[in-house]
């Protein structure tokens, strides 16, 4: 029963992490020793299916209770301190870069690399300014757009280094996201949960295969399309010649430092 308790309040604070920017799901869940035990259920689900399912029951509770419960800080910051919570967003990662830049490069690094980082970033910041004003400002609410947003979450659980907080700030959804966990709006949660859970089951493999065959590349991309979209969720419609910018310039400090901070106990507990 300890044990049981235990693992429910590991998925709590594992939750925090899908739905708090910067605070990594990933890192929290390597800090409490279950990150391998995660992967390896999601690339081998048919092995020990009972064992591992029994186990994960209580980490998965905790996990909708950690964001459940964070839904509520996070609708209040965004819906009162909205420019200054984006800039903190923005230091949360920007402190994950150079773990991303590490990350890429451990198995080694060439100037096509640098090249596919730039085009990473240029073609996803061309893709984004242009299509903010073709769909970002109109996007619907409904089942399949929040199908969509749970495929970003699922994205990020299986993409290491990943964002999803990101695009669904990009998008404009994540404080409605926020609110539907927080008022228990099933149009809401379910396709959020139906989207990631998907995902992750169905491009688990595929990402796998990718990462093995072309590891550098792919993560050199990546990290180019994270910094575009880091870019794009920079609040511009603020008078920043006012008081209020130095609130901006300490959570973008105080971001900056979790997120490295965050990379820094992923890295430590990994080995």
């Amino acid at each position: 029963m300890v044990d049981w308790i235990l693992r429910f309040v590991k998925g709590i604070f594992i939750g925090s992490g899908f739905i708090l920017p910067g605070v990594s799901g990933g890192a929290l869940a390597a800090v409490f020793g279950i990150n391998e035990r995660i992967i390896t259920f999601i690339a081998h689900i048919n092995r020990n299916f009972k064992e591992n399912v029994l186990y994960f029951i209580p980490v998965g509770l905790g996990g909708v209770t950690g964001v459940f419960l964070f839904s509520f800080v996070v609708s209040f910051l965004l819906g009162t301190y909205e420019t200054q919570i984006l800039w903190f967003f923005v230091g949360c990662i920007v402190g994950t870069v150079p773990s991303l830049w590490e990350q890429a490069g451990m198995k080694g690094r060439k100037g096509r690399h640098i090249a596919m980082l730039a085009v990473g970033f240029i073609a996803s910041l061309a893709f984004m300014l242009y299509g903010e004003h073709l769909f970002v400002e109109r996007i619907p609410r409904n089942p399949a757009t929040w199908t969509m947003a749970g495929s970003f979450i699922g994205l990020g659980v299986i993409i290491p280094g990943l964002s999803p907080s990101n695009f669904l700030v990009y998008l404009g959804m994540y404080k409605d996201m926020s609110d539907g966990i927080k008022n228990l709006d099933f149009s809401v949660i379910i396709p959020l949960a139906a989207g990631a859970a998907l995902t992750v089951l169905l491009l688990s493999k595929l990402i796998d295969y990718v990462i093995d065959r072309a590891y550098t590349g792919f993560f050199h991309i990546i990290m180019g399309v994270v910094l575009a979209s880091t870019v794009m969720i920079i609040p511009v419609d603020y008078n920043y010649l006012s008081v209020g910018v130095i609130g901006c310039l300490v959570l973008l400090a105080a971001g900056t430092a979790l997120g490295y901070w965050m990379c820094g106990l992923e890295k430590k507990y990994k080995k």
